[in-house]
C-alpha cells in the first residue's frame, strides 16, 4: 500500500484583504518594551534641561516665550521620541520629560498646563476634559501622517486595496514604517485627512473599521 505524502501547506501571497485578515488572526502580539528603558534610549535633552531655573516659569515676558517655546519643542521631541499620543497631567509630571531628578528640579502642574496650552494654541494638543487633566498630543499633524501613509499605499503598488485599521498600525507589512504604531483616533484622523483629497475612503468591515485608498 502506498501512503501519499501529505500535501504542502498553501500560502496564498497575494495582497488581498481576506488573506491578509486571516493572517493578521494568526499573529500573535509582541510585548512594548518597559517606559523607562524606551525613555533611556538615545534621546538627547536640550541644554536647558539640566538649567534648574528652567524649571520655573519667568517673570519677565521675552524670557518667558523663549522658555516656553523651548518647552514646546521639547514636549513635542520626547513625545515623538517615545511615540506618545495622550497625556496625563499628573503622570507627565512625574515623567523624564517634566521630573529632572539629576538636578532635583520638577516643574509644576500649573506650569505643565500653561505649555500644553501654548501647544493647543500651536495645533499640536487637545485637552479631552474640562479641568485639564488629560490631553491629546500631535507631535505630527493628521495630514502629515495622511501623506506618510498614502506615500506607503502608492510605493507598494496598493492604491485600490482595502486595509483595516489594525493591519496599518500594527500589521507586519508597515512594522518600518514611522506611522507603525499610531494610535486609532490619530489614524483615523489622517485617513479622514485623505478622504477629504479623494485619496482614501473609511468603511466598515466586519471586524472593524477599515480603509479603501484610490
Amino acid at each position: 500500500m502506498v501512503i501519499a505524502a501529505p500535501a504542502a501547506r498553501w500560502r496564498c501571497a497575494l495582497p488581498c484583504y481576506p488573506c491578509r485578515a486571516a493572517r493578521r488572526r494568526r499573529r500573535r502580539r509582541v510585548d512594548v518594551a518597559p517606559e523607562s528603558c524606551l525613555a533611556m534610549q538615545s534621546f538627547e535633552w536640550p541644554w536647558q534641561y539640566n538649567f534648574p531655573p528652567f524649571f520655573t516659569l519667568q517673570p519677565n515676558v521675552d524670557t518667558r516665550q523663549k522658555q516656553l517655546a523651548a518647552w514646546c519643542s521639547l514636549a513635542l521631541s520626547y513625545c515623538r521620541h517615545r511615540k506618545l499620543y495622550t497625556l496625563d497631567v499628573l503622570e507627565a509630571q512625574e515623567s523624564a520629560l517634566f521630573n529632572n531628578k539629576k538636578i532635583s528640579r520638577k516643574l509644576s502642574v500649573e506650569a505643565i498646563q500653561v505649555i500644553f496650552e501654548e501647544l493647543r494654541k500651536k495645533g499640536n494638543l487637545e485637552w479631552m476634559d474640562k479641568n485639564k487633566t488629560r490631553c491629546l498630543i500631535m507631535w505630527r499633524r493628521p495630514e502629515e501622517w495622511g501623506k506618510l501613509i498614502y506615500q506607503w499605499v502608492s510605493k507598494n503598488g496598493m492604491v485600490n486595496s482595502v486595509f483595516t485599521l489594525y493591519e496599518l498600525s500594527s500589521g507586519e507589512d508597515t512594522e518600518s514604517e514611522e506611522f507603525h504604531g499610531l494610535e486609532e483616533w490619530m489614524l483615523l484622523r489622517a485617513l479622514q485627512a485623505l478622504q477629504s483629497e479623494g485619496k482614501a475612503e473609511v468603511i466598515s468591515l466586519d471586524d472593524g473599521k477599515g480603509v479603501k485608498f484610490f
